[in-house]
């Protein structure tokens, strides 16, 4: 849907847009039905899932890149702006709770509109329904349900709850919500382990499970397990196991986004494979979160006397671009703008 300029209201209705966006910090979705629909301001009406979609019938992938500071934030979308990319920005429980899950849509919803972006907020590994409402509230357009932690038909209950309630919403708020579940046992966490990785054959996605679990969930999306992990691992890269993957793509087809998380630390071959074989998603954290650290580490050392945060910041700042648009470029998304009706 195309990006529209509403016209100018006066100055007390602009008042109480700026009391609504500042103070009370209503999504827009919201802002604008209270406002009957008029504002100063340009608003991108797009679709999550057809961003998605065009993914996986152009056999590309959307970066997904997690964030906690508006720094990071900043710099993964100054990539995409730069190479003309939609964009994924997600928010785990942890990263949510230390930014705030209204300010984290609240910054987003800002440099939508400054660069002219669709940009996806998801939320990353929510693990209970009061998160993912929470996170709804706030103004996510994707939530990814993480029940994997779950016996199989207790995760495949508790992901249609999920669905259900979130197309309730998308009903009586007219938005398009992207639900994303799991299924297998990813290990790891989104930073650098000494240790090597072991994934066990039960840890991984069974493709007869996959399309049961997409058939009677009803998710948009689905993360698989299938040699992946999150972190990087510093005895050795993690290895895909390609052949499930394309035994799950040949039974799921295209009724469901395929997911890999655990994106950094891939070898890049493994990555190009995986995205020919029906990956539309790939979640990028530990990366970032080393470039981040490193630079501010590196800026510190040669600057010690400096106390100006953002003259300490912007080296930071930088790596993490490089890296998205490193991250960017090799998942086929660029220039992929000129294919979204906005």
């Amino acid at each position: 849907m195309p990006a529209r300029r509403l016209p100018k209201r006066t100055s007390g209705f602009n008042e109480l847009y700026l009391y609504l966006v500042f103070f009370i910090n209503i999504p827009l979705f919201i802002q604008s039905a209270l406002a009957g629909g008029d504002f100063d301001i340009w608003i991108f009406m797009f679709n999550p899932k057809e961003i998605l979609k065009l993914a996986q019938t152009g056999k590309y992938a959307i970066g997904s890149f997690n964030f906690s500071t508006a720094e990071i934030l900043k710099a993964i979308v100054l990539a995409a702006k730069e190479l003309k990319s939609p964009i994924i920005v997600s928010t785990s429980e942890g990263e949510a709770s230390f930014l705030g899950m209204r300010e984290a849509a609240a910054l987003v919803e800002a440099w939508s509109i400054a660069t002219k972006l669709p940009i996806i907020l998801n939320l990353d590994h929510g693990k209970t329904p009061e998160l993912i409402k929470k996170a709804i509230a706030a103004g996510y357009s994707a939530i990814h349900f993480d029940g994997s932690h779950l016996p199989y038909l207790e995760n495949l209950a508790q992901t249609k709850k999920v669905v259900d309630y979130v197309r309730g919403v998308e009903k009586t708020f007219d938005r398009q919500i992207i639900v994303e579940g799991e299924l297998g046992y990813l290990r790891g966490s989104s930073s650098v382990h000494k240790e090597a990785l072991k994934v066990e054959s039960e840890d991984m996605t069974s493709p007869e499970q996959a399309e049961d679990f997409i058939a009677h969930s009803g998710v948009d999306s689905l993360a698989v397990v299938i040699g992946n992990a999150h972190g990087v691992f510093a005895q050795g890269q993690e290895q895909l196991d390609l052949g499930r993957l394309d035994e799950i793509r040949r039974v799921v087809g295209t009724q469901a986004f395929l997911v890999l998380h655990g994106g950094s630390g891939i070898p890049e071959k493994d990555i190009k494979k995986a995205i020919k074989l029906g990956i539309v998603k790939i979640n990028i954290n530990t990366e970032l979160r080393v470039a981040y650290k490193e630079a501010i580490e590196k800026q510190i050392k040669e600057e010690p006397t400096e106390t100006t945060p953002y003259k300490i910041m912007t080296p930071a700042l930088e790596a993490v671009k490089i890296v998205s648009g490193e991250k960017i470029k090799l998942f086929g998304s660029k220039n992929k703008l000129k294919d979204l009706r906005i």
